[in-house]
Order: C-alpha cells, then structure tokens, then sequence
C-alpha cells in the first residue's frame, strides 16, 4: 500500500503544505508562508507602548504621584485647615517628616493636599481643552471654506496673545479657586488642539469612506461625529497628555506669583512660593518637596505623552 505526502496528488507531486513534527499542518498562504491571525490596532500599540522603557517607568511614577496626593490622606491624616504658631518652621523629625511650613502646616500633608488641587486641575483641564479643541478643530477641517477661515482666524487671534498673560487677567478678576481655575485653563489651552484636529480633518475628508457617506445622502454632522472625530483620537489622546503637563505648569506659574488658589487650599506652585520667602534661612523641607514633585509629574507626563505618541503612529497600520 503506498502512502501518499500532504499536498501530492496522482498525477504527481504539487505544493506541499508545511509539516510540524508531532503537530497537525499550518494552513500557507499565497506568499507561502503560515497565515496567522492579524493583530488589531490595539495590540499593536499596546506592545509598542509596553517596549517604551521611559514610557513605563513614567507611567509608574505618575501613578505613584495620584495614589500619593489622593490615597496618601487616608494613610497620614493632618490638619491642613486651622494655624498652629507654635510649630512653625519646624524640620523635619518625629511627628512631621517633612517639618512644618510658616503656618504650622504639616509640610507632608501640604504636599498631598496641594498634589489634589494640582492633579486635579490639571487632568481636569487637559479633558475640557481636549473636547473643546477636538470639536472645533473638526469642524473647521471638514467643512471648510468660510466656516474654516473664520473659526480658524478666531484661534489665530487668541494664540497671539501669550497664554501666562491672559492667565493673569482672567485671575485677577475672578476669585482663583478649584472649578474657575479648571474652567480658566481649559478655555485657553483648546486651541493647540483644535489647529491639530483641523489639519488631520483636512486631510480625512478627502478619503473615500467620507465621500461614499455624501454619496449615500448623509449629513455633514454624520461624517463628523462618525467618521473624522473617531480617526484622530490617537492624535487627540498623545495631545492630552502633554495638555495635563502643561496646565499642572501654569498653575504652578499662578501659584508662584501669588495667584493660585486661595488659603487654606494650596497647590505645588503656592507651596513653592512660600518656601522661596526662605530662601536664605536654609529652611529646605519648604522648598525641595513641591519642586521636586512637580519636576517628577510633569516629567513622567511627557513620557508617557512619548510612549503613547509611538504607539499611535500611522506606521503601526502597515506592521
């Protein structure tokens, strides 16, 4: 009895299919080599992501510095609302491993609650500048033409004037707190992504996908909300993680300068501030804490920014 190979015939030997010892055969394609199952876009950015060894390790920080301000009170409970003169300045020792500050604040506890207001802010601004630009940009870049010249022309008239500026006279008359300082940096930081948007708008209208949508009679709103808003999300998400860098850094400008939020509240930038009236008295513990937690958290921002950039490239379409 004559046994036959995979893949050959009667009439003669043809196009075998690949054998894997102790294993059934791997289906071939036309290229002949083993069809497998494509990875989706996700995947791909995931293992992307994951092999950014500075995107991972800011990750890790970033998460350190939320559980730190928010979970950190619950752990170390202070009282970060009623003036003890008796332990101001104090170093740090037992009972105030961060010394106290020239209130009689606990520095360690003032550094938590002052991370709340900063992240706080600063996550919540960077979504309000995200949706607002996301939306404008889209709609100038699709429809174009006066309604692009005009909405564009009005960022254009806002970007020339300097953001810290505007910052300032907005606070000046408004009293700083927690929602007026979200909804002060929201409505001005929108308009580098609403530029970003447009630009990729422009560019996905002309697809076939969008034109086949007016070709079937669908409205302009359709292919805006279904269409070009949902293909620049990787543009939209790497642009919100630098937006949260940059309004944690404005508000520690505003704080800096005496602006930021109104006591007993604080932030990382009015800690600062306060410590630099100690500059020459040696008094560290005021100082090094809030600088060095704002350098880490914007940091660990930007490089999961870069991470995520990576991973959202049009070249990941093509592995």
């Amino acid at each position: 009895m004559t046994t036959m190979r995979p893949g050959t015939g009667a009439s003669g030997p043809g196009p075998a299919d690949p054998v894997v010892p102790g294993g059934p055969a791997l289906p071939v394609g036309a290229t002949g080599l083993p069809v497998g199952k494509a990875k989706s876009m996700f995947h791909l950015g995931f293992e992307v992501f994951i092999q950014n060894k500075l995107a991972i390790v800011g990750l890790i920080f970033l998460v350190i510095a939320v559980l730190f301000c928010f979970v950190g009170p619950l752990l170390y409970p202070t009282n970060q609302v009623t003036v003890n003169l008796a332990n101001t300045n104090l170093p740090p020792g037992p009972g105030h491993p961060l010394g106290t500050d020239s209130t009689g604040y606990d520095q360690l506890g003032r550094l938590m609650t002052g991370g709340q207001v900063s992240l706080a802010i600063g996550f919540a601004a960077a979504i309000i500048a995200t949706v607002v630009g996301t939306i404008w940009g889209a709609i100038a870049g699709f429809f174009g033409g006066w309604v692009d010249s005009v909405m564009m022309r009005i960022v254009d008239a806002v970007l020339s004037i300097p953001i810290l500026f505007l910052l300032l006279f907005l606070v000046t008359i408004v009293k700083p707190s927690v929602p007026v300082m979200i909804f002060v940096l929201g409505l001005t930081a929108w308009l580098v992504p609403a530029r970003l948007v447009r630009g990729e708008s422009l560019a996905l209208r002309v697809r076939e996908y969008v034109q086949a949508v007016r070709v079937m009679g669908g409205s302009s709103w359709h292919s805006v909300l279904r269409h070009i808003m949902p293909n620049v999300v990787g543009t939209v998400i790497v642009n919100a993680t630098f937006q949260v860098a940059d309004a944690i850094l404005l508000i520690a400008y505003l704080g800096y300068l005496g602006l930021g939020i109104s006591p007993p509240a604080t932030d990382w930038g009015g800690m600062l501030s306060n410590g630099t009236s100690y500059v020459f008295t040696n008094y560290w513990w005021l100082i090094y804490p809030p600088g060095i937690a704002i350098i880490i958290v914007v940091v660990a921002v930007n490089l999961v920014g870069d991470g995520l950039r990576d991973s959202v490239e049009v070249r990941l379409q093509r592995r």
